[in-house]
């Protein structure tokens, strides 16, 4: 009688039977080490190796024991070996015998496997001892070699029936979702439905209009705000799953290469342990996303697996929802159709309405003439402005102005901290007192080199005493005109360092503003100088302003949007009182009048002309 001991890996699952082994319930990454454990417990393997075939030759694919099997894994396969793979692959088993005493036998063993497109040989090492018994050990081994197969076959079985129950779970809630007539009715079945079957925390679900995500309802909340905080971080998360056409679950797997960024995101903001986004597909296009949260527990295989099923077999019927559930405009839309069908006829009623009224407009487009205005972005300028700049490297103690404040000459705008400058003058005073006290004692002894040596010390500590409380003074920054301050929002940087030179603030004359416009090379040669025009400011585009055009600079500069000319506006006699520099907005100048065909084609002739070059 033979006694068996196993001896097992705390990572590798107990399998006591070939039964367990066919009925093994886990994935093919943990059924591998399960099955060279097993084997070579059956067969008192020292140990084996598994290896698959690609076009480059024999790799390793698992080793049992597990011991330094990533560094193994990195080394090439050794020729002896890789002869063994061979002749196993050709025969379907292989037996070494060791040559020298005490040396391992080897067997190679063919795996037998499901829909496999790379061959996997199994090479155990057995102890030379058990050389004799190598036709019963190889007799095991091939009753064995059929048990990857069988696995495979019944993992195929398992999948199908979880397939059918989550088809079944995915048609119950489709029969809920087929007695909803409303859009916004039928996406809360969905998430509160979910939610309870898939024991989540929270179920969210996300619709795509005009190229964005936008949530559409979460369960157990008939409403909430658009522009809520969740909100906003679900939208993120939605996105980001909707941008990458993928499942993103959080946290990620191992395995994963999705970015989750959003995800983390708002698993950290909302104290979720668990969040999965899964996108609804209609035709391989995304339309929406549901995204499911749980507190407590992972989500499991299956659950993803009927959770992807239920994405699926929801996203025509509320896509078909979302289209007949339309808004007062598609409404009101219909409602002109039929009006107009008395009028033009019974057939095709809103397409020859739609023909008329082009046929109508282009005839406009084309006879018509309006006044030409070319449009530029201004800003308002001062002819004055100064720079109120640190007048050394140190802190911002206070900040006594902030932008749009009027100051007047010598305005306190902000202190910097003098603290250590005036340390460095109590420093200072100090060693000039002990310098000339130093000197006043030499002098007392007759020591003239060192009464000499002791002046010039205090001397030089009066300088440094004279450029200290230089500095003390400059500590406070004063306004040097009468102005507005137009730059220098410092109200935040109490505390904070600053260099010498760095601009603080910028102040500038409220009298004599003029309008800096930014003409583009387009339409500099519609402009000349002394043109009118009238400009309208952003904060009160409901007014407007005449101006005339002082002169246009003969160089034009680069911008993002390509090379600008600048006009600048005559000096505004009288300005409005709430007019302030580096305001902006639109101006207009007037040109001519020209046809309303020319006005909108203009631009585009012109760049088919220098296309194709007419």
């Amino acid at each position: 009688m033979v006694l068996y001991c196993f001896f097992l890996d705390d990572n590798v699952p107990n399998i006591t039977s070939i039964k367990d082994l066919h009925s093994f319930t886990g994935h093919l990454g943990q059924f591998w080490p399960a099955f060279l454990a097993f084997t070579c417990q059956q067969v008192q393997a020292d140990g084996c190796i598994l290896l698959t075939k690609k076009t480059t030759g024999w790799h390793h694919y698992y080793q049992w024991p597990e011991k330094n099997s990533q560094q193994t894994t990195k080394k090439p396969i050794p020729e002896p070996l890789s002869k063994i793979a061979d002749k196993s692959l050709e025969k379907g088993q292989f037996v070494l015998l060791g040559q020298k005493d005490n040396a391992p036998m080897l067997i190679g063993l063919r795996l037998e496997e499901q829909q496999s497109k790379t061959p996997k040989i199994c090479i155990f090492s057995l102890p030379a001892q058990h050389a004799p018994a190598a036709k019963v050990i190889s007799q095991t081994l091939q009753l064995l070699a059929d048990a990857p197969q069988i696995y495979q076959r019944e993992r195929t079985n398992q999948l199908a029936q979880q397939n059918q129950v989550c088809f079944a779970e995915a048609l119950d809630l489709l029969l809920l979702l087929n007695e909803q007539k409303k859009f916004i009715a039928a996406a809360m079945i969905v998430v509160n439905e979910t939610a309870a079957r898939y024991r989540c925390s929270r179920v969210s679900l996300g619709w795509l209009e005009k190229g964005y995500i936008r949530l559409q309802s979460i369960s157990h909340m008939e409403q909430f705000e658009p522009k809520m905080e969740i909100v906003n971080q679900l939208e993120a998360a939605m996105e980001e799953a909707l941008d990458q056409d993928e499942e993103i679950q959080f946290p990620a797997p191992q395995s994963a290469s999705s970015v989750s960024h959003d995800h983390e995101k708002y698993a950290d903001n909302q104290q979720v342990q668990q969040v999965l986004s899964l996108p609804l597909r209609i035709a391989g296009q995304p339309v929406g996303v549901l995204t499911c949260e749980r507190a407590t527990g992972p989500f499991s295989t299956n659950d993803i697996r009927s959770l992807r099923i239920l994405c699926d077999q929801i996203s025509i019927p509320l896509d078909d929802r979302k289209k007949t559930d339309r808004w007062f405009g598609a409404r009101g839309a219909e409602g002109i159709k039929k009006k107009a069908s008395g009028l033009l006829g019974a057939e095709h009623t809103l397409a020859k309405l739609i023909g008329l009224l082009c046929c109508g407009l282009l005839l406009a487009i084309i006879t018509i003439k309006l006044p030409y205005r070319v449009e530029a972005p201004f800003i308002l300028r001062s002819k004055d402005v100064r720079q109120v700049t640190a007048p050394f490297a140190g802190y911002i103690d206070q900040v006594q102005a902030e932008i749009g404040q009027k100051v007047e000459p010598g305005s306190l705008l902000l202190n910097l901290d003098n603290s250590d400058l005036l340390l460095e003058e109590a420093a200072a005073l100090a060693n000039q007192v002990r310098f000339l006290r130093e000197a006043e004692k030499f002098r007392a002894r007759n020591a003239l080199i060192d009464m000499k040596i002791a002046q010039a010390q205090a001397d030089q500590a009066q300088a440094q005493l004279e450029l200290i409380q230089y500095r003390i003074s400059q500590a406070q920054l004063r306004s040097p005109i009468s102005g507005i301050i137009v730059e220098g929002d410092n109200s935040e940087r109490r505390g904070a360092p600053v260099e010498k030179g760095e601009l603080l603030f910028k102040v500038a004359r409220h009298e004599k503003l003029f309008a800096e416009i930014k003409i583009t090379e387009q339409d500099i040669h519609e402009i000349n100088a002394e043109q009118a025009g009238e400009l309208a400011f952003v904060s009160r585009p409901q007014q407007s302003y005449p101006f005339l055009i002082a002169q246009i600079d003969p160089l034009a500069h680069s911008e993002d949007s390509g090379n600008i000319f600048v006009g600048r506006s005559k000096v505004f006699a009288a300005g409005e009182s709430w007019w302030r520099p580096g305001m902006s907005g639109i101006a207009k100048i007037e040109i001519d009048k020209r046809r309303i065909i020319w006005i909108i084609s203009h631009r585009t002739v012109n760049f088919l002309r220098l296309l194709i070059w007419w």
